[in-house]
């Protein structure tokens, strides 16, 4: 099992310290906005690329 600190990150000087994915300035309540409204993830990782699958599932494939 993956730690979710491989994927998620706080830091004061991003974001004004909300949490993001590691690796990008996407806020985690950014994203689980986009679910909460019914995106798909497939929509999500196609319209914000710098996303990998892993840091919406938590699995590598």
């Amino acid at each position: 099992m993956e730690d979710w600190q491989e994927h998620i990150m706080i830091d004061p000087k991003i974001c004004a310290g909300k949490p993001i994915i590691r690796g990008t300035r996407i806020t985690v309540d950014f994203i689980l906005d986009l679910l909460a409204q019914g995106w798909p993830i497939e929509q999500i990782l196609k319209n914000y690329p710098q996303l990998k699958k892993e840091d919406s599932s938590g699995h590598k494939e």
